[in-house]
């Protein structure tokens, strides 16, 4: 596997600390995912009750919350001791220090290994060699994002912004198709299949200010900050409803696989 494209390299930029000053951004303003997209990830698992998954770079937990509000005990795995602190707590949800290439969990533990919004910031080959190490025979892997939707006007506008903030981060330039390419063409998986579902996320001025600062890769530097904050009022002006609503889109990416043993 090669390094010649911008999102496998993602992984060498410091994933494990670099959220470290923007979870409490990340725990109230990151979207959720559709109902949807998490119940394909549950077709298959004969009674979610007893299933055990690890949900691999669970940042704040919104998707561990998720999964274990369908009954499944969640293994939250994540490295960050900040996303860690400020995530709300479930009682189906167990917190543990580990990596995507080092989880800590033992052989062929759980029924389901998640990635929600994070495979990109994780090295493909261990990571991969990994989860299927922690996977029973007939387990699954589900790895997902939340891609802004540029074909609507408002979330391309917004995403241009974050582009020029970001000086064009490597992260701005992320491609579902390619950062999924490690698990189309790995021996540890079979049956890769790809589903979208829509999805959108409401925001108030402070939300959408908020939503941009919970990003690892916008600059701390003041004056980029208080720029950026006056084209968010700008592009609020612009946007907002009756009720000063605005609405990010997104075309959830969710991308399912067996292992192989």
């Amino acid at each position: 596997m090669t390094d010649n494209n911008t999102e496998t390299n993602l992984y060498r930029l410091n994933p494990t600390r670099r959220f470290s000053g923007v979870a409490e951004n990340y725990a109230k303003y990151r979207p959720s995912y559709p109902t949807k997209a998490i119940s394909v990830i549950l077709e298959g698992l004969a009674n979610p009750s007893q299933a055990i998954a690890a949900d691999i770079g669970a940042g704040t937990g919104i998707s561990s919350r998720l999964l274990a509000a369908r009954g499944v005990r969640v293994l939250a795995i994540e490295p960050n001791p900040e996303m860690r602190k400020v995530a709300d707590l479930h009682p189906s949800v167990e917190w543990r220090e580990g990596t995507a290439e080092k989880t800590n969990l033992p052989d062929a533990s759980v029924d389901l290994v998640t990635c929600f919004q994070a495979f990109h910031w994780f090295a493909p080959e261990p990571s991969l060699l990994e989860f299927r190490r922690i996977l029973k025979p007939g387990g699954k892997l589900a790895i997902v994002w939340n891609q802004r939707n540029l074909d609507d006007k408002f979330t391309k506008e917004y995403s241009q912004l974050l582009k020029v903030a970001s000086s064009n981060h490597p992260a701005e330039q992320r491609n579902v198709s390619r950062m999924v390419t490690p698990l189309q063409n790995n021996p540890y998986f079979t049956n890769v299949l790809h589903q979208v579902f829509p999805y959108r996320q409401e925001l108030d001025l402070p939300g959408l200010i908020g939503r941009t600062q919970s990003a690892s890769y916008i600059p701390t530097r003041q004056s980029i900050r208080e720029q950026l904050v006056a084209e968010l009022h700008h592009l609020h002006r612009q946007w907002a409803d009756n009720k000063g609503q605005i609405y990010l889109v997104y075309r959830t990416q969710v991308y399912l696989a067996d292992a192989k043993h």
